[in-house]
């Protein structure tokens, strides 16, 4: 009985020592929140929609977060600045995010490419047991005639 009563009494604590951690994380939010490019809500609630049911955020998450995604902007914004146009038009949006989109083929053809090179590797595998193979049979070949022939001298 005592022990169901302490370890209650122990999750009561956690509960609100967690409950003061964000309450703290809201007013440091609440701060920083000024200098950031985006509402912090929506990218709460966009992270959360990817996310499974239950997970917490940190504020480092949110705030880096939110950070990264404005630094992306930037260099959107940048590269559709580069063209010598007085407008923006979806084909520059289009080739200034290809970069951005390409990052998962990018990742498909890296394992690919692994894969490849990991079957090349196993196949020099097998060339250097063959070749190992056949210079021991060769040289105990010739090493059993140089034996053979010394005896022959010797008698």
């Amino acid at each position: 009985m005592a022990e169901v009563k302490k370890q209650e009494k122990e999750k009561e604590e956690q509960a609100e020592a967690l409950v003061k951690e964000e309450i703290e994380e809201e007013k440091d939010d609440e701060i920083e929140e000024i200098g950031l490019p985006f509402p912090k809500a929506t990218i709460v609630n966009m992270v959360r929609d990817h996310l499974s049911p239950g997970k917490q955020i940190k504020g480092q998450v949110k705030r880096e977060m939110n950070i990264w995604l404005g630094k992306i902007v930037e260099r959107i914004a940048q590269k559709m600045d580069s063209y010598p146009y007085t407008y923006v038009d979806g084909s520059m949006f289009r080739e200034a995010i290809e970069p951005y989109e390409k990052v998962q083929e990018i990742e498909m053809e890296k394992e690919r490419i692994v894969k490849q090179l990991e079957s090349i590797k196993s196949e020099c595998d097998v060339l250097i047991t063959e070749v190992d193979r056949q210079f021991v049979l060769r040289k105990g070949t010739a090493y059993g005639f140089l034996e053979a022939a010394k005896k022959a001298e010797k008698e």
